[in-house]
């Protein structure tokens, strides 16, 4: 009988060892950094039983599945892009002399173009945004497309569905896509009844059953709404209660949406489309013409990211945003957990002249990300970057001010997650009115925060001080 266990505790050993030389193999042909990839191997030969599941489930930093659903999709979705790229209303670089490298640099990453004649409105919490989002709905005569990283089945969930539910009964189609990971609280009777009333509803993660239970580590961040290919909104908004901060024992919600009219709704729609090719095999049939009266006059490029990417799109805009600033970058986001290259190229921006700012909540969703930020304040003090705290409530809302040459709405955080792991996307104006209405905003947050000192952290414990080191070591994760 132990000669027994001994041999099956022997086979499982082997078994186990034998896979992670399979992840050793597989960080060896892959790896981004050679301090991850060491930290991986060291963990998978001393500690196997840990380290093995761990890699599984959080090792890998490239979407294999959608890549592959990507490719295959791009016999339907390639001539959409060429039809967007050649239309009247797409910006050639060339043909613009304001239209500078660092901007076409940015539609090379996005592999969509600038697009002239649009009208974009800035919202500026959650009461704005989902009086805009109901009434965009309201008004839809032919369909609704919806992606959102958050749908929850409670008042604001109720009322979407309502909504929903009377345009389907008009004939309206409604396609929606959620993420499984951050909707985990949706009800499954909230989803049931809008799909018996005729909704398409498919959940991200289960795009590729075989492969969902391995990467449960790449989550849909998007958020954005799509009106019969006319009307879109994309920003830090997702579809529940808590973005109201209107709840009793809650802090108040300081976010950003964005409402764009205009030919670049087709970008936005392109990108929720390659989503759902991901989540599902149903193809609508969508506008993809825009209005032959434009209904404005702005500049506007539609920015996804994620890390079914050739390149890390998302690590790359914000470096080509930082590298480029002349003048001034603002950014604000509720995660500040950047690596090196985010945190080397703003103190280098800092140091030839240029006002860096970084505007984070003072109170926030995670310990562990509040713990993080602070062990980034004696390099940013030294070199002369600003990190403000908003102090009043949450700051959720992701926007990028660089210079007065253009700004960007959107979903990117300054974290790890949003850099490699998660499907992210931006909207970038180049309008001076638009660039105009985001610096009146982050002026009027900036006067509700406190500039952080080095002493913030030098001056404080030195248990605190590990604690926030040791949860930066945690950053790839956070």
């Amino acid at each position: 009988m132990m000669a027994e266990n001994f041999s099956l505790l022997a086979l499982l050993l082997s078994l186990l060892y034998l896979t992670a030389l399979g992840c050793i193999y597989r960080i060896l042909l892959s790896y981004r950094t050679a301090q991850g990839a060491i930290a991986w191997i060291l963990a998978l030969i001393g500690l196997p039983y840990v380290a093995v599941p761990l890699f599984l489930i959080f090792g890998r930093y490239r979407f294999g599945g959608y890549v592959k659903v990507r490719r295959m999709g791009h016999q339907s979705i390639n001539p959409l892009l060429d039809q967007f790229e050649n239309q009247d209303t797409s910006i050639p670089g060339e043909d613009h002399t304001h239209f500078t490298d660092e901007l076409q640099v940015l539609c090379k990453l996005g592999r969509q173009p600038f697009t002239s004649g649009n009208r974009c409105t800035l919202l500026r919490d959650g009461e704005a945004t989902f009086e805009a989002l109901f009434e965009a709905m309201e008004d839809a005569r032919h369909y609704i497309l919806l992606e959102f990283y958050i749908v929850r089945s409670d008042r604001v969930g109720q009322r979407i569905k309502t909504i929903l539910e009377r345009k389907l009964a008009q004939g309206v189609e409604v396609w929606l896509i959620y993420d499984n990971i951050g909707s985990a609280l949706l009800s499954r009777k909230w989803r049931r009844e809008l799909a018996a009333a005729g909704a398409r509803i498919a959940s991200f993660g289960d795009g590729n059953i075989r492969r969902r239970r391995f990467q449960i580590n790449f989550r849909n961040h998007r958020k954005l709404l799509v009106c019969d290919g006319s009307v879109g909104f994309v920003g830090g908004i997702n579809l529940g209660d808590e973005y109201l901060g209107t709840a009793m024992d809650q802090e108040p919600w300081r976010d950003t949406h964005c409402r764009i009219e205009g030919p670049a709704v087709i970008g936005l729609q392109l990108a929720w489309l390659e989503d759902w090719n991901w989540a599902s095999s149903e193809r609508p049939q969508l506008e993809w013409s825009p209005a032959a009266t434009p209904p404005g006059d702005e500049e506007v490029l539609i920015l996804p990211t994620g890390p079914a990417d050739t390149w890390e799109t998302c690590t790359l805009f914000f470096l080509n945003c930082i590298n480029n600033a002349r003048h001034r970058i603002w950014l604000a986001s509720p995660y500040f957990v950047p690596d090196f290259q985010i945190m080397n190229a703003l103190q280098l921006a800092a140091l030839r002249g240029v006002d860096v700012r970084i505007l984070i909540p003072e109170k926030s969703d995670s310990p562990l990300v509040r713990l993080a930020a602070y062990s980034y304040l004696v390099n940013a003090s030294q070199a002369g970057i600003g990190i403000y705290r908003y102090q009043p409530g949450f700051m959720h809302q992701k926007v990028v001010l660089v210079d007065d040459r253009y700004a960007a709405v959107g979903t990117a955080n300054l974290d790890n997650r949003s850099m490699r792991l998660n499907f992210e996307i931006m909207a970038i104006n180049t309008n001076p009115a638009f660039i105009g209405q985001v610096d009146t905003m982050l002026k009027d947050d900036l006067r509700h925060c406190r500039r952080m000192s080095e002493s913030d952290y030098q001056d404080r414990s030195i248990a605190f001080r590990l604690a926030c080191r040791a949860a930066r070591l945690l950053g790839p994760l956070l």
